[in-house]
């Protein structure tokens, strides 16, 4: 998550030379943005979360208020997510609260960014004047960052299925990232427990997952015909997981037909299809439950 985020914003940085950095610093309770969710936000562009809902439209549009001003010293919002707070309502009920700093970023910041993403570094300190890589020189400490190996999910596919999964997983060590072809679909906006949401074209969905030994996708997309376009293209890729929802027949027929188009069968066989463990699950938190289980499971696996 760190080193995609970073890299995404140096795109963006160079692009628009300017833009406001928002990142969780602490988190209580039923709180929708936990410790380390993060946002970049300029007039056109905004990648990453907060935690979603009301909150983030609203410090979305202060940050973009920001951006009219002068440059300014990092400072902190707190958000109470419970409307009987007396100050610092998020306008969210669901119990608990954060606490967000916001960042002035220009391109002088490109110098900090490049350590980030091109070295080695252990850590990332959020203080209370800037973002320092692996000490902190008089300054306060808000956040420290581990710069380590994540274990990344890509859900293809936003519906209530990739949303029920993203909220099991967020409670485990996974980087969750939810991908899906249709704009503003409701269960997307919904999808508060991703660390990234992002709507692309399927027809290009390799360029938007990497390979790597500590990936993996699921694939849980509307039907038979985007499954099958999301398999081809990312079938010969190097995950540590990859699995696809559905049921057998629909499997089958379509692993024939790619087989007839010169697909290779080993490569086919270590697709988890049908996905999850068998618990005769029906619901969408049942079938959830059975596919975490399952990437739990490739994850400890010695």
């Amino acid at each position: 998550m760190v080193l995609e985020f970073y890299t995404k914003l140096k795109e963006v940085l160079l692009q628009e030379e300017r833009l406001i950095l928002l990142v969780v610093i602490a988190n209580e309770g039923s709180s929708p943005g936990r410790m380390g969710f993060k946002m970049l936000v300029t007039k056109s562009q905004m990648f990453g979360t907060i935690g979603g809902g009301i909150m983030e439209h609203k410090l979305v549009e202060y940050a973009q208020t920001l951006l009219d001003k002068p440059a300014f010293e990092p400072f902190v919002k707190k958000q109470i997510h419970d409307k009987s707070a007396f100050k610092d309502q998020s306008g969210m009920i669901c119990s608990g609260q954060q606490t967000i700093a916001f960042y002035d970023c220009d391109l002088a910041f490109l110098p900090v960014i490049e350590k980030i993403v091109t070295q080695n570094n252990d850590f990332i300190f959020y203080t209370d004047k800037n973002i320092e890589i692996n000490e902190v020189k008089n300054a306060a400490c808000y956040f420290k960052e581990s710069i380590g190996l994540v274990q990344k999910l890509y859900i293809v596919g936003g519906g209530h299925v990739g949303l029920a999964l993203s909220e099991v997983l967020s409670k485990l060590d996974f980087e969750i990232h939810i991908l899906d072809h249709r704009d503003n679909l409701n269960t997307m906006n919904a999808n508060r427990f991703a660390h990234f949401r992002e709507t692309v074209d399927f027809e290009q969905i390799e360029n938007h997952i990497p390979d790597g030994d500590s990936v993996y996708v699921v694939i849980m997309s509307f039907g038979y015909r985007t499954d099958d376009i999301i398999l081809r293209r990312l079938v010969n890729k190097n995950f540590k997981y990859i699995g696809m929802l559905g049921s057998k027949e629909k499997i089958a027929t379509l692993f024939k037909n790619m087989i007839a188009d010169s697909f290779d069968e080993n490569q086919l066989s270590k697709v988890y299809a049908p996905i999850g463990v068998a618990i005769k699950s029906e619901t969408a938190y049942e079938i959830a439950i059975s596919v975490a289980t399952q990437l739990i499971s490739v994850k400890n696996r010695n």
